[in-house]
Formats: C-alpha cells, structure tokens, sequence
C-alpha cells in the first residue's frame, strides 16, 4: 500500500507543478565574438592621422555632408559607430574657448540619463591635450572623447549604437572599442599647421 500511496503523491506532485502560475525566465543574450586588437594607418587626405581599427570601416559621415573632415568609424560586426567631427582653430576656423564649451556641453546634456560621467584629462604622446569622458547608464552615448593642440586642431569622438539593447549587456563591446579609442588617441597627429 505505501507504494501505490507514494506513486499517488508523486502524480499529485507531477500534476501540480504544471500549473500556469510561472514566471518565464528572460531571454540570455547573445553571445558575442569580439576581434582581436589589430590596427592601420587612416588613409591620407585628413588634416589628422592616426592608427584605426581594422575592424572599422572609415565612411563619410552623413550628418554634416559639407564636412570633409568629419568621419565615421564603423564596426557593421558590432553594430557601433564612432563619430569623429573635426574643427579648425584660430584663424583657421573656431574659438578654442567656445569649441570646448560645445565639446563639454554636449557630454553634460546626456545628465538627465546617466548614472555618472567620468571623466580625465589627458597628455598624449604628440604632448595633445585630451579629455575622456566615460558615461554609465542607459545613455545613447557611453564613451566620448576630445583631443587638441589648443591652437590649430579640434578632434572629437563619441561612440554610439544602431541597437535600443540595455548598455550592461553590450559592456564587452564598450570595453573593446574604449581599448581601440585610447589607441586612436595615443596615436593621433594633428598636420603641421601654417602659421595661425
């Protein structure tokens, strides 16, 4: 008799437990394979140079087609972008004071969002000054940078995605293309300007 009892409680048990009561759990995310590290020099024709990623294509950007200078680095494998926009400074072009006013304005608007910027300045190797700034949060934007010599060249950068994915789950990409910027930055070089 307990085994007949013991099979009763083990239907019983059987029966209960596929009830509609549940949760489903949520979707993993994708796995994602990330290249490795590799580098080439940008093409010539820009009044900057600097060592890209292989892993991105360089495209015209399509926001201000009456900047030559502005450029896209395209990671189609990751569906992320960096922007680079370029200014003159000087008698060439812009106020140094008001380009970084634009620069640190546009790093503030993303405020509203985000649950911190980090930023640091920086001293490249060509002796540019540099500022990085890292945002956490649900932010369009999660690493952006800017780099000059204070008289002649302005080079800002800022890296965003195709996709409305939560940003937690594209970390491994913002880590890898973070790696690929600071070597941009380190390995940029601004033309040799005429006199200002």
């Amino acid at each position: 008799m307990s085994s007949k009892l013991l099979n009763s409680v083990l239907v019983l048990l059987f029966f209960s437990s596929c009830g509609s009561d549940h949760l489903p759990r949520p979707m993993g995310y994708n796995r994602i394979d990330l290249p490795e590290h590799s580098f080439e020099k940008l093409k010539e024709g820009f009044p900057y140079k600097f060592e890209k990623p292989q892993a991105a294509l360089v495209e015209k950007d399509s926001f201000n087609l009456q900047k030559d200078d502005w450029i896209n680095l395209n990671y189609k494998d990751m569906g992320a972008k960096v922007h680079l926009t370029y200014l003159p400074l000087g008698r060439q072009g812009g106020d140094v004071k008001l380009v970084l006013s634009d620069a640190i304005n546009l790093t503030a608007k993303h405020q509203v969002k985000a649950y911190g910027i980090e930023e640091s300045v920086l001293i490249t190797p060509k002796g540019y000054t540099g500022v990085v700034a890292e945002l956490s949060g649900e932010v369009p934007t999660q690493f952006q940078f800017f780099v000059t010599d204070s008289t002649s060249h302005f080079l800002r950068g800022a890296l965003y995605f195709d996709t409305a994915m939560k940003n937690d789950s594209l970390a491994p990409v913002i880590e890898h293309i973070k790696i690929d910027m600071m070597h941009l930055i380190n390995t940029l070089e601004f033309e040799k300007s005429k006199i200002n």
